[in-house]
């Protein structure tokens, strides 16, 4: 417990600093108005949606010694299985490669498919944090079963409808090896186009973020610039000086489309929006990432997030490092 002096030298010292650092907050005011002139209303648009969303298993684990199991299960809301594994630190990752695989050398799983669509034999190939090393590879394997769910979602469905597909999570990876992680976005919008050309459906896909690096970094910033204070759902890009800002690798915010010199992009295939799904000053903002292709059509896209009601449910209000996928199909008008 501190006594009274000590509270009051306390005080001056926590003055002094708030003090010290004024200039770096206004410098970030100033960086966040500055994105006002970019900043577009959501309008309401009509349409119907189904949300779809990954049972709460994405992070179980059975702990007995001196046994350690890690339980990556992801399904539909219809309960439809997507994928189902149980894994152990001291398990042969080879083994598990080959057991994506049937024994002709078809793809059996989701994480299969992905596996062959990116070329790769081996998890080690498609990840350098599967060598077995570590015992984090289990969680490792557990991101890699949530993104094939989703490369599985795009690239091997048909769509009836025009469908919205939301990641819990930005678009946004550390864990490939290499350009993999471009590549497979890149196969992602392909496949994309290749439903709207035969099928005329629109399909998007996006990721949701409640916290972020650099929401964290300018929340004060932008609460104190009231660039979203317009009484409407609304939503701005976010400028590359605040990406850079407030992290430190060019591959991870970097747009797959920036051909400038330097290190190219090989961690990020998404375009990041600050979006707030509300028309209130306090209601919360969001960080979305839309595919880096699909940047032009950031008005549909969030309009048709905010008509979802997945914005509502507690499980991506409260995120965990379970595995959660949403798809919302809708006719949009």
């Amino acid at each position: 417990m501190f006594d009274a002096d000590q509270i009051k030298q306390l005080k001056q010292l926590i003055g002094d600093q708030v003090e010290a650092g004024r200039a770096e907050l206004d410098k970030l005011v100033e960086q966040a108005r500055a994105i006002s002139s970019g900043v577009k209303v959501i309008k309401p648009r009509a349409g119907t949606s189904v949300a779809l969303m990954a049972s709460d298993g994405g992070n179980n684990k059975v702990a007995f010694n001196p046994f350690y199991l890690q339980v990556v299960r992801v399904v539909d809301s219809n309960g439809k299985e997507l994928c189902l594994e149980v894994v152990s630190p001291i398990a042969d990752v080879e083994a598990l490669g080959r057991r994506q695989f049937h024994e002709d050398g078809s793809p059996r799983t989701a994480l299969g498919k992905m596996m062959q669509g990116l070329g790769v034999d081996t998890l080690k190939d498609l990840s350098p944090m599967m060598s077995g090393k570590s015992p984090s590879w289990v969680l490792v394997f557990r991101d890699l079963c949530e993104w094939a769910t989703l490369y599985d979602l795009i690239c091997h469905r048909d769509y009836a409808v025009d469908t919205l597909i939301v990641r819990d999570g930005l678009l946004r990876s550390k864990i490939f090896h290499g350009e993999l992680f471009v590549k497979m976005g890149e196969q992602m919008y392909d496949a994309i186009e290749r439903i709207w050309r035969r099928d005329r459906r629109k399909v998007w896909l996006v990721g949701l973020a409640k916290k972020t690096q650099v929401l964290e970094y300018y929340r004060l910033a932008i609460s104190l610039s009231g660039v979203f204070d317009n009484g409407a759902a609304c939503f701005a890009k976010v400028p590359a000086e605040m990406l850079d800002e407030a992290y430190l690798w060019d591959e991870y915010t970097r747009d797959v489309k920036d051909d400038s010199p330097g290190e190219k992009p090989k961690f990020n295939f998404g375009s990041m929006y600050f979006v707030r799904f509300g028309p209130y000053s306090g209601d919360p903002i969001w960080t979305v990432d839309l595919m880096s292709h699909q940047d032009k059509e950031a008005r549909r896209s969030s309009a048709t997030c905010r008509q979802t009601r997945w914005l509502a449910s507690p499980s991506l209000s409260t995120p965990t490092a379970s595995s959660k996928l949403t798809a919302s199909p809708g006719s949009l008008t």
